[in-house]
């Protein structure tokens, strides 16, 4: 006689959205995602016995951004650290370019599972940089550009003052604010003769 199907999930539920039609021998999913994914069974049983298939369904998905790159701005000197992350499956690897151009490791740059890491930047590291993360199904872009301040220490806003009066005994405090990139290293001077701490 004409058997009786019936669908399920094994080791879970049916899809909510899941349709059964032609006298429930086929099972529709409509707009599949990732937790549909899973192994599935088709039961027919009549009178005269049962049988049983079961097949898996595998959901694939391109790659999507979890986190992007923000454009950056450094003193020479610094350390870049810039994580690209992205979802999909198969899981996305990454890649990275400069310009363009494919960016390898070398001395002072690290990329590992979409994290770069330039130690030590200098004006040479700056420009546009792209994270390609990328799996069989598609390529994704993100891009940021990497700006490196570099300037010789100069006084325009923090000027020390001319002359300062103060009464014997009170303490005084004279400050050395200068704009610099990468921050600059202070020596003080009494004259011609470097200044040296001391208890005062």
């Amino acid at each position: 006689p004409v058997p009786t199907i019936s669908w399920r999930k094994v080791n879970g539920h049916n899809p909510s959205k899941a349709r059964l039609r032609k006298s429930q021998a086929v099972l529709e999913i409509p707009n599949v995602q990732l937790e549909d994914a899973g192994m599935y069974e088709c039961k027919a049983e009549n009178s005269r016995g049962r049988n049983v298939f079961r097949g898996q369904l595998q959901v694939y998905t391109y790659p999507h951004w979890v986190e992007k790159l923000n454009d950056t701005q450094l003193d020479s000197g610094d350390q870049l650290r810039w994580e690209c992350k992205a979802t999909g499956k198969p899981r996305p690897t990454y890649r990275w370019l400069k310009n363009g151009v494919p960016l390898w490791p070398q001395s002072r740059i690290e990329m590992v599972n979409g994290v770069l890491m330039i130690h030590n930047v200098n004006l040479s590291d700056a420009g546009m940089y792209q994270c390609l993360a990328e799996n069989k199904y598609g390529t994704i872009y993100a891009s940021a550009e990497l700006k490196i301040l570099a300037s010789a220490p100069s006084f325009p806003l923090n000027q020390m003052r001319k002359t300062i009066i103060i009464t014997k005994g009170q303490e005084v405090v004279i400050e050395c604010k200068p704009q610099a990139s990468p921050k600059p290293t202070i020596t003080w001077k009494k004259g011609d003769k470097p200044l040296r701490e001391s208890k005062r």
